[in-house]
Parts: structure tokens; C-alpha cells; sequence
């Protein structure tokens, strides 16, 4: 994801990743000549105090995210873009809480689903075509969870789990899109085909797969999310429905280029459905998203547009990050009652 961010920034007008740190040496180097030839640091604490960085990236592992936002709020008061999930356990929130409280400049959460073109116009119609959402319905069939360095994502401690790790887009996503706050979780979910006979070091991996979340929200509505990992034949990665009383509107977000067949011709394009009560009359409508984005990353887009609202904000053109400490908290809080349900089999208040 680091490499995704390097690449978007590239071709970002007016900004440039000048500096990188990573513990392994070889990311490092990948990292910086990447971005054209930055400066690599030993330490965290040398990149963060070079007099000629304006702002901060982080794309560490999940739980490297709060000791690391701790660690810079020592050391100096920058701009951050952080990425998801900000913490992976209740023993993390208070200093999440604390950098909410104290630290001056701004901290920008990284769940950039919010920005994919499709997403985009599918919060635009969700009132005039549904007339307000009683149910939300999203559903990520995709391939499983790829390899990463030192596979620290094959264990629950590490990511939060994967109602956090994975979900926590979607939980922002249900909240950015209801415009509502969730009050109740209800969720099965468990290791079911991946991963069953991995070892890494003789441990055994504990990371999930697949399973569903029931939200209830304080607005009256209700959502779903259901996630499988091993589906990655599928047509579309993400499906969307959001039903109220004047219709339907659905989405339907395809995998990234990169998983698809080598001899495709190209990747279907990303799905908005209309579908009114009265008169009936499904609209089916493509998006098109630039070529150019989809070549430099996995998320339709989505992280370069993220990047320019981040440079507006750290060049003081907007005055507050779209999705803030905050909103990172609330997500991973439904995530965490989510993997407490599924443990337990108990619905969990919040």
C-alpha cells in the first residue's frame, strides 16, 4: 500500500515523497527509487525531524499505526495521512484519544473507498432514488488476503482481525453513507477456507475469511456487510444495494485490473442500478474511471483523489481532514463488537 501511495503522489501536482523509512532495508530501497530517488532514513525518529518534511505518510502494518502516531506527536506537529485501521485493540484507543485531544495539526485516516468514482455517485442519488435508506446491503467477494512482509497479516493480534482490518472501510463506509451512528452488531464470521494449514514461525494462522455483520443504526436503519475471501473468480468485488421506500440503488464495483485474467480484454466497468418503485424502470449506468489512475493502483482511483483532498488540506485550501481520528475510531470500534459477536454468538450494544 506504501508503493500505491509513492505511485499516486508521482503524478500529483505539487508534491513529491522525498524522504522514506521502512525497517527492511530492501522496502526501503524499492520505496525510494520509486519515488524518483528520495532519501533514506535509519529511524523513524530521522525522517520525522529532517527540516524539509512537510507531512507524513504512514503504511506500516495495523499495529504499528498508534505507537507510531505517539512516537511523532513527541517529536514534532505535522500533518499526517494514516492508514487504516488507526488501532487494533481497546488497549490502543487512549492514545488515539489523547492524540485527539492534543495534537495540533491534522490527522487524516486512510479509508479511501469513500473516494471511488462509483461510490462518489452512488452517495449522490441515495436520496433521491431511495428516499432515505431503511436497508444497506454491502457484500466484498474477493481474493484473499495477499502476502506481506514478515506475514503479519495471518494473525489477529496484528490487524485487529479481519472485521477490523478488512471491514473497517465498510463500517465507514455504512456511517458515510447512512449519515447515522451504529447503536447495535450482530455477526458470525470465522476461518472457513483459507489459510487452514498455514504456520509461520509454528504458530498457526488465526485470520478469518469470510462471515456477515447486522448493524442496527440510531436513524432506524439497518445494514449488512457480507465478506468472502475466497471468491476472487468473482465478477464483481464490491456490490452495494441500498433499498428505501421510493426504490433501489445498486453499485457494482469490479476487482482491480491486476486480477484479472491476463488475456481479458479489459475489466468490466463499475455498475450504478436504478430501480423506482413506481414507475418500475431499471437504469443501468457504466462509470468510467481514468486509465491512467487505474494503472498506478488497486483502488479505482480512489487513493489519488484521497491525495488531493489531503494536499488541499496541508496547503490550506480546506480546513479539516474528510475522515478524521474520530471517524477512524468509530470504525474500528464496530469492527472490534463485531469480532467480540462472532466469538461469543451475543449481539453487542455500543
Amino acid at each position: 500500500m506504501g508503493e500505491e501511495h509513492i505511485r499516486f503522489v508521482n503524478i500529483l501536482a505539487g508534491a513529491k515523497v522525498s524522504h522514506v523509512y521502512d525497517p527492511v532495508p530492501q522496502r526501503a530501497e524499492i520505496a525510494a527509487s520509486l519515488a524518483g530517488g528520495a532519501k533514506i532514513y535509519e529511524s523513524l525518529k530521522e525522517l520525522v525531524t529532517a527540516p524539509d518534511v512537510d507531512a507524513l505518510i504512514i503504511a506500516s502494518p495495523n499495529f504499528l499505526h498508534a505507537d507510531q502516531l505517539t512516537q511523532i506527536s513527541a517529536l514534532r506537529t505535522l500533518p499526517i495521512l494514516c492508514e487504516k485501521p488507526l488501532y487494533v485493540n481497546q488497549a490502543q484507543e487512549p492514545a488515539i484519544r489523547k492524540l485527539q485531544k492534543d495534537y495540533a495539526a491534522p490527522i487524516w485516516v486512510a479509508m479511501e473507498y469513500r473516494y471511488m468514482p462509483p461510490m462518489v455517485e452512488f452517495k449522490s442519488k441515495l436520496l433521491s432514488v431511495t428516499g432515505g435508506v431503511d436497508m444497506l446491503s454491502l457484500r466484498e467477494h474477493r481474493y484473499p488476503f495477499l502476502e506481506k512482509v514478515g506475514d503479519w497479516n495471518r494473525f489477529n493480534e496484528n490487524t485487529g482481525g479481519t472485521l477490523v482490518e478488512k471491514c473497517c472501510h465498510f463500517f465507514d463506509l455504512m456511517r458515510f453513507l447512512l449519515e447515522a451512528e451504529p447503536i447495535r452488531v450482530m455477526a458470525t464470521a470465522g476461518q472457513i477456507n483459507n489459510h487452514l494449514d498455514e504456520t509461520y514461525d509454528d504458530r498457526l494462522s488465526d485470520i478469518w475469511d469470510g462471515g456477515y455483520v447486522i448493524l442496527d443504526f440510531d436513524s432506524g436503519a439497518r445494514a449488512c456487510l457480507e465478506l468472502c475471501m475466497f471468491a476472487g473468480g468473482s465478477m464483481w468485488n464490491e456490490e452495494l444495494s441500498a433499498v428505501g421506500k421510493l426504490g433501489k440503488l445498486e453499485c457494482k464495483i469490479p476487482a482491480p485490473s491486476r486480477f484479472w485474467p491476463k488475456d481479458a480484454t479489459t475489466a468490466p466497468h463499475p455498475l450504478i442500478i436504478e430501480s423506482p418503485r413506481q414507475p418500475i424502470n431499471p437504469i443501468m449506468r457504466e462509470v468510467h474511471i481514468d486509465t491512467a489512475l487505474l494503472k498506478e493502483g488497486d483502488h479505482h482511483g480512489s487513493t489519488y483523489y484521497q491525495h488531493q483532498k489531503f494536499l488541499a488540506l496541508i496547503s490550506g485550501q480546506s480546513d479539516k481532514p474528510d475522515i478524521t481520528l474520530e471517524d477512524g475510531l468509530r470504525a474500528v470500534k464496530i469492527g472490534l463488537a463485531a469480532q467480540q459477536s462472532a466469538r461469543t454468538g451475543q449481539a453487542v450494544t455500543l
